[in-house]
């Protein structure tokens, strides 16, 4: 199967903020479905990373039964880049679209080099260009 079958979910408050962000560090855009009463309102969106990674996200809502839409800012996730090269180029891409840092890029003893920082809204993003076993 050549479509991801994991992805990891998050909520924004910005999500046209989130969009510019991801956009810049490499996601592509699958779908994006706004609430039709409400465009700034995004229901669901889909979000490709590379070839077999994907992200799901939308807006904060507080009608949410769940209590997952209503939790910005808590996630994290490790982006699997092609070379250490990449790790600098997405990790100044991130702090050029309104990162922070929170892990100066190093080379961590299982491998590859890592950099880490959060978006506008707290989330972590772990840059990496080890590729796991």
């Amino acid at each position: 199967m050549d479509k991801p079958q994991l992805f990891h979910c998050l909520t924004f408050t910005d999500v046209d903020r989130a969009i510019d962000f991801l956009t810049a560090i490499g996601f592509t855009e699958v779908v994006v479905v706004r609430d039709p009463d409400d465009p700034a309102t995004v229901v669901h969106a889909q979000f490709r990373w590379r070839d077999h990674g994907g992200l799901m996200f939308g807006s904060v809502r507080h009608d949410d039964t769940l209590g997952f839409a209503s939790r910005p800012g808590v996630g994290a996730c490790n982006l699997v880049v092609t070379s250490d090269a990449e790790v600098d180029r997405v990790l100044t891409a991130a702090l050029d679209h309104g990162a922070t840092l929170a892990q100066e890029p190093h080379h961590p003893p299982h491998g590859g080099r890592s950099a880490a920082v959060r978006d506008a809204e707290g989330n972590l993003w772990n840059i990496d260009s080890y590729p796991g076993e």
